[in-house]
C-alpha cells in the first residue's frame, strides 16, 4: 500500500512540475518544438518540411532561433507528430513529456521483470541513465525507441505479433538499428517466426499509409529538406561522422562504412551462434548498432538502457563493485545536467563507454534469471 501511495504521489508531483514549469517559451526551445510544428503543418494539410512555415509556427510559440528547426524524421514518423499538432504548444509539451516519462517508467519495469523481479532498487538506476535524462530534458523521442525495443524483448516469445508491431517505434530512426534489423530478419527466417515479421510489417505499413493520407508528397518534400537544410555539415557527435571528417569531409558515403562493417560482423556472428538469445546476444548487437550508426545523438542512446541494467544486475549477482558503471555514467550525467550541448564532441566517448562496460560485465559468470514473464528461448 505504501508503495502504491508513493507511486501516486510521484506521478502527481511530476504532473504538477510539468504543468507549471513548462512555460510556452521553454517548450519552444527544446527539440519537442520541431515535432509540434510539423504536427501543426500536417493538421493543416501543409508541408511539414516547409522551412518558412515551420519557423513561423516555432517563433509564434517563443522559439529564439532564426532558422527553422525541422523534424528530422522521415514521413513514417508522422503518427508521432500529428497528435501534438492538435494541441497548443504548452499543452502539447506537457503531454509529450508525460508520454516520454511513461515510456521510461514502463521500460524500466519491463526490464526489471525480465530479470526475475529481483529485490532491491537497482532498477531505479535506469531513471538516471544519462541519455534517458537527456531525452526528458530535450523532449526527444529516444525514449519511444527505448519502449519499442523493450517491448520487443519482453514479448518476442510469448506474443510475437505484438513484439514485431512495437518495432514501429524504432522505425522512427531506422539508421540506429541496421545490424540489429538485419539479424532480426535472419533470425525470423531461421526460426520461422512469421508473426514477428507480420507484426513489424503491418505496423510500419500502417504508418506509411497514414503518412500518405496526411501528405501524398511527403517523401519528396523530405528529400528536398535533407538536401537543402545543410544537415550534412552539422557536427553530430558520432564515430561515423568523425571517420568521414578524418578522411574527406565531402564524401558523405564514408559515414556508412562503419555500419556496413557492423552488418557484416553481425551476419558472421549470428551464423556462428546457433543458440541466439535476444536478451543476451541481442543487447550486444544493439550496442554495436548504435555505436556504428551513420549518425546518432546522445539522446538516441537511451535505447541502450536495458543493456546497462542487465549488466548492472550481472555485477550485483557476481558481488562486483558498481565502480565501472559509475566511471562511465557519472561524467555523462554531469554533461547532461550542466547543459553540455549535444552538437559538441564531448559526447563522442559515450557509446564506446557503454559497450566497454557491457563487455566487462558480460565476462562475469552467467546466471539463469527466474522463470517469470516471457522466459527467453532460442
Amino acid at each position: 500500500m505504501a508503495r502504491k501511495l508513493a507511486a501516486t504521489l510521484l506521478v502527481l508531483s511530476a504532473v504538477s512540475i510539468l504543468a507549471f514549469a513548462l512555460t510556452a517559451s521553454s517548450a519552444a526551445n527544446r527539440d519537442f518544438i520541431s515535432y509540434w510544428a510539423a504536427g501543426k503543418q500536417l493538421v493543416h494539410h501543409a508541408n511539414p518540411y516547409d522551412g518558412p512555415a515551420i519557423l513561423g509556427w516555432e517563433q509564434s510559440a517563443g522559439f529564439h532561433g532564426m532558422q527553422p528547426f525541422f523534424m528530422r524524421n522521415a514521413p513514417n514518423a508522422f503518427f508521432l507528430a500529428v497528435p501534438l499538432g492538435l494541441l497548443g504548444v504548452r499543452a502539447a509539451a506537457v503531454c509529450w513529456s508525460l508520454v516520454l516519462l511513461a515510456c521510461l517508467a514502463l521500460s524500466v519495469r519491463l526490464t526489471w521483470i525480465m530479470e526475475g523481479r529481483p529485490p532491491g532498487r537497482l532498477h531505479l538506476v535506469g531513471y538516471l541513465f544519462p541519455p534517458a535524462l537527456a531525452c526528458l530534458l530535450a523532449g526527444q523521442l529516444g525514449l519511444l525507441l527505448l519502449l519499442g525495443f523493450t517491448v520487443f524483448l519482453y514479448f518476442h516469445i510469448e506474443r510475437p505479433w505484438l513484439a514485431g508491431a512495437a518495432l514501429v517505434l524504432c522505425s522512427a530512426k531506422p539508421h540506429l538499428f541496421l545490424p540489429f534489423g538485419l539479424v532480426l530478419l535472419l533470425w525470423c527466417l531461421r526460426r520461422k517466426s512469421w508473426k514477428i515479421l507480420a507484426g513489424a510489417f503491418s505496423a510500419i505499413a500502417a504508418s506509411l499509409l497514414l503518412a500518405y493520407l496526411l501528405d501524398p508528397n511527403a517523401w519528396s518534400q523530405y528529400a528536398r529538406m535533407v538536401s537543402t537544410a545543410g544537415l550534412r555539415d552539422e557536427l553530430i557527435p558520432s564515430l561515423s561522422l568523425i571517420f568521414r571528417l578524418l578522411i574527406h569531409r565531402s564524401w558523405v558515403w564514408l559515414q556508412f562504412i562503419p555500419v556496413t562493417a557492423a552488418c557484416l560482423w553481425a551476419i558472421g556472428w549470428f551464423s556462428r551462434t546457433p543458440q541466439w538469445s535476444w536478451r543476451r546476444e541481442g543487447l550486444l548487437l544493439l550496442l554495436v548498432s548504435v555505436m556504428a550508426a551513420p549518425y546518432a545523438w546522445v539522446t538516441d542512446e537511451a535505447v541502450l538502457m536495458p543493456a546497462m541494467l542487465f549488466a548492472l544486475y550481472r555485477l550485483e549477482r557476481s558481488g562486483r563493485s558498481m565502480l565501472p558503471y559509475l566511471c562511465a555514467a557519472l561524467p555523462a550525467l554531469l554533461e547532461v545536467v550542466f547543459g553540455v550541448q549535444p552538437d559538441t564532441p564531448w559526447y563522442l566517448w559515450t557509446t564506446p563507454a557503454w559497450l566497454a562496460f557491457y563487455l566487462f560485465a558480460d565476462r562475469l559468470p552467467r546466471y539463469k534469471p527466474a522463470p517469470t514473464a516471457a522466459t527467453d528461448a532460442t
